[in-house]
């Protein structure tokens, strides 16, 4: 198992990223969750098989259609795990 923090920047908010990342996470049986953040980013965390983790970051690089993805920096998540893949609010702080 493998779980990774991920932080996307570009044209990210308004492009429907955080739907299309739980609608892509799914079928790989990712669980975790995905939120906007107010500095226009986005924020997720990916926990699942290591391919499939792996997979995911993939994905983001490129985003849905519509997104521009300039930059995604990941790290290692030490947090719990999830049973499933939810969209949070986006962070107030």
């Amino acid at each position: 198992m493998k779980a990774a923090h991920v932080i996307v920047s570009g044209r990210v908010h308004g492009v429907g990223f955080r739907a299309w990342t739980a609608e892509e996470a799914r079928p790989l049986r990712v669980t975790g969750w995905v939120r906007n953040l107010r500095d226009g980013t986005v924020e997720a965390v990916f926990c699942g098989a290591e391919a499939s983790v792996d997979e995911m970051v993939d994905r983001v690089k490129v985003g849905p259609l519509g997104a521009r993805v300039d930059n995604v920096f990941v790290a290692d998540w030490d947090g719990t795990g999830f049973d499933t893949f939810a969209i949070l609010a986006t962070q107030n702080a």
